[in-house]
């Protein structure tokens, strides 16, 4: 029988080890915390019995990931809920950018805006099963569905801040810079764009929904698969070089590449050790839980119904705050995304206390305190915020990278997403999952597609190590 080690237990690890176990490959995962999960764990704070996501929280690109509808995790207790609204832009004034699951519906509420919304996401939203086939792995490789690729994907080479001119109202801006400055990147680069449509149009198609219990109920589903398949997950073990491997016919890393050229040290060929080493990294995150009385008082009704609300102000100000992390300055108005998973998901509450989830862009490995700025723009567009607050959790870019070091400097994306790493990974390579190994690839959210607990990152490698093997 094939053996396999997976180093780490982020989506991508269980998924890469359930890929192999599910060919028959005997998996041991090795995971350095004491839990499984990664970026998807999620567990009481603030108050007993309120439920927080530790970091990743919205799921559209997971709902329909290929690798989490090949292998139906609802089986095994994984359920999506979805709120009413999946996300609202609020502007001053009590206006607001809303994003419907529903294309039309979308439309309808951005005016003038609405036909070039359905023009835009219209036939991407309803071709999307197919466009993911395509997107959620490597970009360079001949694509399964050649049409509807290049329909899609010749807009996504545009920057966010071409882009968003195709929108004439200040909330059709809005509501798409917001999206897309989830790439951690100045909008007016190239390919800032990209992120921004392939999560509005995999909302449009299967929403912006939560894991009912938190998102660690994604990695309990996948971890019981995995052992119903027979793998093994041993916690509390953390690898910092290649002497703690236990042998194995492949090994999977689930970590940044930094990490993995640490690991192997002169066993990684020159060029590729030396394309782990500069491998850069994004912005950093703050992030702020907050156990909220009565719910947020947004201004804007929808964004009292909305699972996300994005907080930046007009699209002018997000790009301004984008372009000030990007160039290591702290903004006064950073960019605040905020979490109410619990609308879509009640039972994180506790009566009427509330979890809210919130994190700001900052630069990378920033030292200072953003609580009370994520604090003053939420108030901004919900005055009556500060009063509502029973208590608070912060996490900085140095405690985010002690929850988990891939997280280096708070950057929670695993690497800045600019254009090469968006297209190759850590290295310009057509095998962006090879680390020049025999039977060793990386499968962290550093590698095609990216960040999300889609888990295809994982798949993708795992296809490359069954073929090495000789069970593709």
């Amino acid at each position: 029988m094939s053996t396999a080690v997976v180093v780490g237990s982020g989506p991508n690890g269980l998924a890469a080890a359930i890929c192999l176990a599910a060919k028959g490959v005997q998996v041991t995962v090795l995971e350095a915390a004491d839990a499984v999960g990664g970026g998807t764990r999620s567990a009481e704070a603030i108050v007993p019995g309120l439920l927080h996501d530790h970091c990743s929280a919205i799921h559209p690109m997971a709902v329909g990931s290929p690798f989490v509808g090949r292998f139906n995790l609802q089986r095994y207790g994984l359920s999506w809920r979805w709120p009413e609204i999946d996300c609202a832009h609020p502007l001053d004034g009590g206006r607001a950018g809303v994003l419907h699951r529903s294309v039309h519906q979308t439309a309808a509420g951005l005016g003038r805006d609405g036909p070039r919304w359905r023009l835009v996401f219209g036939s991407p939203a309803a071709h999307f099963d197919a466009l993911s086939d395509d997107i959620m792995g490597p970009l360079l490789r001949v694509p399964r569905h050649p049409l509807t690729l290049a329909r899609f994907g010749a807009p996504t080479l545009l920057p966010a801040s071409t882009f968003a001119r195709v929108f004439r109202t200040e909330a059709g801006r809005a509501l798409f810079g917001g999206v897309a400055a989830h790439a951690f990147r100045p909008l007016h680069y190239p390919m800032t764009s990209a992120i921004g449509m392939g999560i509005i149009t995999a909302g449009h198609r299967h929403g912006w929904a939560v894991a009912q219990g938190g998102s660690q109920a994604i990695a309990d589903a996948m971890v019981s698969l995995l052992r119903d398949l027979g793998g093994t997950i041993e916690t509390g073990v953390r690898v910092q070089n290649s002497a703690q491997l236990p042998p194995a016919d492949v090994t999977m890393f689930d970590l940044a590449p930094s990490a993995i050229a640490g690991i192997l040290g002169d066993r990684l060929p020159r060029r590729i050790a030396s394309a782990f080493t500069r491998f850069r990294r994004g912005p950093g995150a703050f992030k702020v839980d907050f156990a909220v009385e009565g719910g947020v008082p947004w201004t804007n009704p929808d964004a009292r119904l909305a699972g996300t609300v994005h907080v930046a102000g007009n699209y002018a100000e997000l790009a301004a705050a984008e372009r000030d992390v990007h160039a290591g300055r702290m903004p006064a108005r950073p960019f605040v995304l905020v979490g109410q998973q619990y609308l879509a998901d009640p039972q994180r509450s506790v009566g009427d206390i509330h979890p809210l989830w919130s994190y700001a862009h900052v630069p990378n490995g920033y030292t200072g305190d953003a609580t009370q700025a994520i604090i003053a723009q939420i108030e901004r567009f919900a005055p009556g915020f500060r009063d509502r607050i029973v208590g608070q959790a912060v996490r900085t870019t140095t405690q985010l990278a002690t929850f988990n070091a891939n997280y280096a400097g708070g950057d929670i994306m695993t690497g800045a997403k600019d254009i090469r790493q968006l297209t190759f990974g850590p290295r310009i390579t057509l095998s962006p999952y090879s680390v020049g190994v025999p039977g060793m690839y990386i499968c962290s959210a550093a590698t095609p597609p990216g960040p999300g607990a889609h888990g295809m990152c994982g798949a993708n490698a795992a296809a490359l190590a069954l073929a090495y093997l000789g069970h593709g």
